[in-house]
């Protein structure tokens, strides 16, 4: 029902590199007015890209569902992803999840990265996907622009999440009693017409990230194909001392989680 309705991202819960979402478009532009109108039959051609890469397949949502269940083999056509599907194997226990969620078009013009150590914002990533790709994630020739935390132009955004939603996260998770995350980051995509006044704007959250997350003043010691000796030495002074400021604020909460949990 979903897909006949609009453009989706569908993704696996696993990873952290991009491989396994999926934007996905009805190759027909046949989109149902309202929700529940009608679902996708079996044969429907789907364009599908890959947020590792950008890179583009075509496939039958028959084969898509197979390859999402089972992975490769006669039934799921021929893919070209790195990926092996399989994204529900195991069970919900073992991270065998799907997250189906709605496109946003603006996309293509970046989406924000706030770093956050808990409760405190410490800096602002724009990432602008490479010309004519989709996403943004590293390694895909993606653009990123840092900020600091106090950024005026995002500024409506900042306060309205810091002071407003931020306590509201945890709750709507199910998990109240337990802290917010020692360091995680919460990625925006705009969702508000072209043209609307900054303080009007409508920011959709596309996913938090709390396990595994990286520190983006590192980059450059990420050995991947281009740069397969990068190393810590390779990092600038600039950014390191930066780094370290976001380790040594990561100490501090950690003692105050702790201190709080032993009742002090």
């Amino acid at each position: 029902k979903t897909m006949a309705f609009q453009p989706r991202v569908i993704k696996q819960n696993r990873g952290s590199s991009g491989e396994g979402i999926w934007i996905i478009k009805l190759k027909s532009g046949n989109y149902c007015k309202n929700y529940g109108d009608r679902s996708c039959s079996d044969d429907e051609v789907l364009e599908l890209m890959e947020a590792c890469d950008n890179h583009a397949e075509t496939h039958t949502v028959r084969e898509f569902l197979e390859f999402c269940v089972n992975g490769r083999n006669a039934k799921s056509g021929t893919w070209t992803t790195v990926g092996t599907g399989k994204y529900l194997e195991g069970g919900k226990e073992a991270g065998g999840q799907l997250v189906d969620q709605r496109f946003c078009p603006r996309i293509v013009e970046g989406e924000l990265r706030y770093n956050l150590v808990m409760d405190q914002l410490v800096g602002i990533i724009h990432k602008k996907p490479k010309e004519g790709g989709i996403s943004a994630v590293g390694g895909t020739g993606s653009i990123y622009t840092y900020y600091g935390p106090e950024e005026p132009k995002f500024q409506t955004l900042t306060d309205k999440f810091l002071k407003e939603d931020l306590e509201k996260v945890m709750p709507a998770l199910g998990l109240a009693e337990e802290p917010i995350p020692l360091w995680w980051t919460t990625d925006f995509i705009l969702a508000s017409p072209e043209g609307t006044p900054a303080e009007e704007e409508k920011w959709i959250v596309g996913e938090f990230n709390c396990s595994c997350v990286g520190i983006s003043k590192c980059l450059a010691a990420y050995c991947k194909e281009d740069t397969p000796t990068a190393s810590v030495d390779d990092i600038t002074a600039e950014d390191m001392k930066e780094a370290q400021g976001y380790g040594d604020l990561m100490g501090t909460k950690a003692l105050g989680i702790l201190d709080k949990a032993k009742g002090k």
